[in-house]
């Protein structure tokens, strides 16, 4: 049984907190600087809490440390953990500047403990056995990618959690806007199957979401070698959807995660086949995220987003922000550790 502290008890907190504790290999505690929250967390969980994750640390108590605050807190946290003999899962995006990252790598190597960062697409079963098909290549190479995604983002926070409106969300700062907290998802999987986004031209604006004025709509046009690849999402729409289409000179694959179903055409077929998937929870995907981090740790094989990998979307988010603001075609190159 794994000893993990779960590092800031908001939305995504709570619900790592909730997931490590189903899968029945994990003692989690609670960690928050809220009184209210942690109080919430030891009566709906029944789960020790601590309010000084600094302190915490120092106990070595923990086997783990699964680091859900505001993003610009994410990598100072996790250099702490790592030197502190702790194996760390850091919430998406890894940060939001380029600062200390490169100190981080270099504690993750020191402590010898195992890092992820938690993009959780990795471990949905719809996307893992469509992107097993992509790898395989039978379909030949895939050439142009969309993606069409939005949800109305107020309805997805449990009754209890802060307004969007006063959480990190309302500030690039802290990780908040569309860019670094919906599309960064799509991204980082996208850059699994089609590796590191070269350039970017992004154009985004704050469009509907009241209370903010951070950009909660998003075109972007990317480029992964000689692949062009378009992402669209808003996050205020009615219908909460996501498709992505791979398309190769043989034919396309086609996922769409709303219908839970992804299929294939090939060149010449009348319509498309589809492979479908039974409705899970929503908490299904974090309990296996959970799960395969614990596998980690244990030193078994587990796919998870590597450091390196949530470097690089850390790049993909930087530059799309350099892009809209500036106008320009941006290198995610330019953007060095």
């Amino acid at each position: 049984m794994h000893s993990v502290l779960i590092i800031g008890c908001g939305s995504i907190g709570e619900r790592h907190l909730r997931c490590f504790q189903k899968t029945g290999r994990a003692r989690p505690t609670a960690c928050d600087a809220s009184p209210a929250l942690l109080e919430t967390m030891a009566k709906t969980y029944g789960v020790p809490t601590v309010s000084n994750w600094e302190q915490a640390l120092v106990t070595g108590a923990f086997d783990a440390v699964v680091i859900c605050t505001p993003a610009h807190l994410h990598v100072p946290m996790a250099i702490r953990a790592l030197r502190a003999g702790a194996h760390v899962l850091i919430e998406k995006p890894l940060s939001q500047s380029t600062e200390g990252i490169g100190e981080l790598m270099q504690a993750h190597v020191a402590s010898g403990k195992k890092a992820a960062v938690a993009y959780v697409l990795h471990v949905y079963p719809l996307l893992s056995q469509a992107r097993d098909f992509l790898r395989h290549g039978d379909l030949g190479p895939i050439k142009h990618v969309t993606t069409t995604s939005g949800q109305y983002f107020p309805a997805g926070r449990p009754a209890h959690a802060a307004h969007y409106s006063k959480t990190y969300y309302r500030d690039r700062k802290m990780g908040g806007g569309a860019i670094q907290d919906a599309l960064t998802h799509t991204a980082n999987w996208m850059e699994s199957i089609l590796g590191p986004t070269d350039t970017i031209f992004c154009d985004s604006s704050h469009q509907v979401l009241p209370d903010v004025t951070v950009e909660d709509t998003v075109n972007l046009c990317a480029r992964h070698g000689d692949v062009l690849v378009n992402y669209t999402i808003n996050q205020f729409q009615a219908p909460n959807e996501s498709t992505y289409q791979f398309n190769t000179a043989k034919g396309s694959v086609k996922i769409e995660l709303h219908r839970r179903r992804w299929g294939v055409m090939r060149l010449g077929d009348p319509d498309w086949t589809w492979t479908e998937l039974p409705p899970a929870d929503r908490d299904g995907p974090f309990i296996i995220q959970a799960g395969r981090f614990l596998d980690l740790i244990e030193g078994k094989p587990a796919e998870l987003c590597s450091l390196e990998a949530g470097a690089q979307t850390l790049r993909f988010n930087l530059a799309a922000l350099a892009s809209t603001d500036q106008g320009v075609r941006t290198r995610c190159s330019d953007f060095q550790f």
